[in-house]
């Protein structure tokens, strides 16, 4: 599928520390968010590279944003649940091909 044809993309490339509030701690990850709108879903679309399948949706980039923090934790949450290895955020801007 080609996706230039199938969707007006705008993407926005996040690397700021992520602050969650989950009282009484607050948890902040690193992980590169990239945001983007969807023709498909008609919702911008909130994707976390280095955490397989975690991604989120939202009216506006800033739900979308809100979404995929919620989602990050949940990733996490899940991962120790099961033992599975958490990926440490890199930091930089992911490259992609």
């Amino acid at each position: 599928m080609d996706l230039a044809a199938t969707e007006k993309y705008t993407r926005v490339h996040l690397i700021a520390p992520l602050t969650l509030t989950c009282w009484p701690k607050i948890v902040m990850y690193k992980y590169e968010i990239i945001i983007y709108w969807s023709n498909e879903d008609q919702a911008f679309i909130a994707e976390v590279p280095e955490l397989p399948g975690c991604m989120a949706h939202g009216d506006t980039p800033e739900d979308a944003l809100r979404s995929a923090q919620e989602a990050i934790q949940l990733w996490i949450d899940t991962a120790k649940e099961f033992g599975d290895p958490i990926p440490k955020p890199k930091g930089t801007r992911l490259i992609f091909a």
